[in-house]
Order: structure tokens, then C-alpha cells, then sequence
């Protein structure tokens, strides 16, 4: 789903000094503008954005822009500003080694200190966002092979070192977005869990979370994942919770029940390897109160269920198999637990969901985790114009997208 306004700068949580500062660009973009401003040198010029793949949803327009804005400039005096950001980095790890040790007063005092370096690098600090053109796609429109997705056209010396931030923000959203949307489509209209969450680096939950949204996706795991868009995460319970009450999953699912009553219940039926059974006891336990099983058998494991079925081979019979869905749906029904609905989870991808939803499986969810992470989408960036005038290296020209739209 494209969105038509851009969400706002603050949303982002940036380290503006360390954009500013060069601190996470490639050092070459930064020694790039270093260079032409002790030169005196302001070349205008048009940096067209791009990537290689078709049928892309793009995400990361937003983020990329914010980056823009607060990085776009440069700072009356680098030897002053490059030894308070230092000043910065330092009191930052003081303060974060005294949250660490338990120390209030100290790190009060040192986040303090530290407010007053960032005040001063700001000062020093002279924005020329206003000073450059940009016109970029929306998040979640859908992108062709070699499309500009953004134009930024302006003074070089301005925005060199932040280059590589704002390709990688794009290259990572997108990827996030664009396996979301596979796998929702795949799911034909049932709903998608984004569980990502154990797969990677937490700091990237807020905007791959976004991304899944941007995609279609239902629901997310972590607070973070939804904190960009209004949302929380959801979860079931974990096998670990089942070991901590002796490995009974219903008594498990009890506890959630009780202590989270506003939360639907969903038990996870797996852990005795016999998800027909463990359904059953939940639904006969907890009746109405049940909102759905969720089956994670591991795709090396047969369950109990399937061990004497026959005309089926054992790899047919592993894991969360469209028959051991259909046994435990079955077995709900022949009880009268028709509300109790089937969630699966556990190596699942676009081709597997197709393939169950072509079978008619009686899945009601679909929780994806890793899947959502692999592949690539790489973007590009080409300063193509000089002065208004095409200058690019062989290969590349100026490609201008009717579809983009001015950033104000």
C-alpha cells in the first residue's frame, strides 16, 4: 500500500551529529566533500537513484529524505565541530558505562554534559536542505528494473558524505518490503505474521517492522516493529514458557490466559511432538477462551499423528505438513472447536504457503520469520548531470520518472 505523505523527520530517531559528522558514511564519500569545500568548488549536480529488479516495492523513500534533511550543509568550523563530536562519542559511552554500573547521579550528570556538546555542535551547524531539489517515489509504490526512484539535484559539496546512508536505507527497507509482499500475496488474503525478530540485529526492528506494514504484513512481533506506524507486537508463547510450568503446554497457555485476558490465546501444540493431542486438550481445557493453536514442529520431526499413517513418504510426513494442519483441523471440528483457528510458523516462504494454499490447507495464519530477510536490493546513485547539462560515466544517463514527486 503507497503511501502519498512522508512520515515525519522525528519518527526516525537519526544520530544527526553522526550523519553530520561523516561518522557512518563511507570515508571516501566524506573525504569527497572535505575536498571541494577547502577547495571553494560547487558543482550542481544531478544524483539519479536506482536499483535492478523488477517487480520491487520500495521502501525507505522517507527515510532516506530525513537523512537528507538533517545532513544536507556543512559546519562553519570543522576543527571545532570534529573535536566536540569526538567530545560527544565519549561522553556518550561514560554515560552508557554508568547506566550500566547503576550510577543515576552520574549518568544524569554526564547526559547533561553531553546535551550541552550536542547544543554547541549544532550551533555550528548550517543547514542547506532548503538549498536542494529532491523528488523521490513513495514508500511502497511499486518499482521497475533500472526506475529512478529519487533525484537530488543541488550543490555536491552539501550532501557527498551521506551517499551511502541513504542507498543503504533504501536497500534494506526494500528488501524487508518486498519479500513482505511476496509472502502476502502467496497467503492469498489470509493474514501474515512478521516474527523477524530473532533473525537480526535489534536496532533494525523500527523500520523493518515499517516495511512489513508498507508490504501488507498483519501483525509483528516486537513493540519496536510497530512503533513507526501506532502498532504492537503480538506472540504466542514460547516453548521455554512450557518447560518453566513442567512441559505442560496447557497449563502454559492457562497462565497467558490469566494474566494476559485481553490478549487472544494461542497455544503452541508442538512441544510434545503430538499436535493433535495437545489441540485437543487446550480447546477441551479453555473452550471459548481459545483463540487459536500454533503448530512449530521442526522440519526434521514426524509427529506422533502421522507416524502410522500410510501412502504418504516420511519427507511428505515432516515438520508442519499440510496433512498434520488437516488432522488437527479435523480433530478441532469432530469436537465442535470450529472458532479455534490454526496458525503455522517455521520455515515458511512464498513457495511453501503457495503450494499449501493451492491444496486447500486449512490454515488460518501464516507466521514467517527468516524468509522476510534473505536476497538483496541493491541501489545505485549516478551524478548524471553537471550544471544542467548530461555528464555521466559510460553506461549511465539521465533518466527523469514522471512518477516522482517534489519533497517540500
Amino acid at each position: 500500500m503507497a503511501r502519498k505523505e512522508r512520515l515525519p523527520v522525528e519518527i526516525f530517531n537519526l544520530p544527526v551529529n553522526e550523519v553530520r559528522c561523516g561518522y557512518r558514511a563511507a570515508v571516501y564519500f566524506w573525504r569527497s566533500k572535505r575536498i571541494l569545500e577547502q577547495d571553494g568548488h560547487h558543482p550542481h549536480i544531478t544524483h539519479q537513484l536506482f536499483q535492478k529488479k523488477d517487480h520491487v516495492t520500495l521502501c525507505g523513500a522517507d527515510e532516506a529524505i530525513a537523512i537528507l534533511k538533517v545532513g544536507t550543509g556543512y559546519f562553519k568550523d570543522y576543527d571545532q565541530a570534529m573535536a566536540l563530536f569526538e567530545q560527544e562519542l565519549q561522553l556518550k559511552r561514560a554515560a552508557n558505562r554508568a547506566l550500566v554500573d547503576g550510577d543515576g547521579a552520574a549518568y544524569a550528570g554526564l547526559v547533561a554534559e553531553r546535551t550541552d556538546v550536542t547544543r554547541k555542535l549544532d550551533d555550528l551547524w548550517v543547514s542547506k536542505f532548503n538549498e536542494i531539489e529532491v523528488s523521490a517515489l513513495f514508500d511502497g509504490d511499486r518499482l521497475s528494473a533500472w526506475e529512478t526512484v529519487m533525484l537530488i539535484e543541488g550543490d555536491y559539496s552539501l550532501f557527498a558524505h551521506l551517499e551511502s546512508l541513504y542507498l543503504g536505507v533504501l536497500a534494506r527497507r526494500t528488501k524487508v518490503a518486498s519479500n513482505c509482499r511476496a509472502v502476502v500475496e502467496a497467503a492469498n488474503g489470509k493474514p501474515v505474521l512478521f516474527f523477524t525478530d530473532r533473525f537480526d540485529h535489534y536496532a533494525t526492528q523500527e523500520g523493518d517492522g515499517y516495511a512489513a506494514h508498507i508490504a501488507g504484513v498483519t501483525a509483528v512481533a516486537s513493540n519496536a516493529m510497530g512503533a513507526w506506524y501506532g502498532e504492537q507486537g503480538i506472540g504466542t508463547i514460547p516453548h521455554a514458557m512450557i518447560v518453566s510450568y513442567g512441559g505442560d503446554s496447557v497449563k502454559a497457555a492457562e497462565k497467558f490466559r490469566q494474566y494476559f485476558p485481553q490478549v487472544n490465546t494461542i497455544s503452541l501444540v508442538d512441544f510434545d511432538n503430538d499436535c493433535v493431542n495437545t489441540s485437543l486438550a487446550a480447546a477441551r481445557r479453555l473452550g471459548e477462551k481459545l483463540w487459536g493453536v500454533r503448530l512449530d514442529t521442526a522440519e526434521n520431526l514426524i509427529d506422533r499423528s502421522l507416524e502410522k499413517v500410510e501412502g504418504y513418504h516420511d519427507e511428505e510426513k515432516m515438520g508442519v505438513a499440510p496433512l498434520l494442519v488437516e488432522k488437527v483441523r479435523e480433530a478441532l471440528d469432530r469436537e465442535g472447536f470450529h472458532h479455534v483457528k490454526i496458525i503455522v510458523s517455521g520455515g515458511f516462504n512464498p513457495d511453501r504457503i503457495r503450494r499449501f494454499e493451492q491444496l486447500g490447507v486449512p490454515v488460518d495464519i501464516y507466521a514467517v520469520g527468516s524468509w522476510m530477510l534473505t536476497g538483496q536490493y541493491d541501489f545505485t546513485a549516478d551524478a548524471v548531470r553537471l550544471n544542467g547539462k548530461h555528464l555521466a560515466k559510460v553506461g549511465r544517463e539521465y533518466k527523469p520518472n514522471p512518477r516522482l514527486e517534489p519533497v517540500k
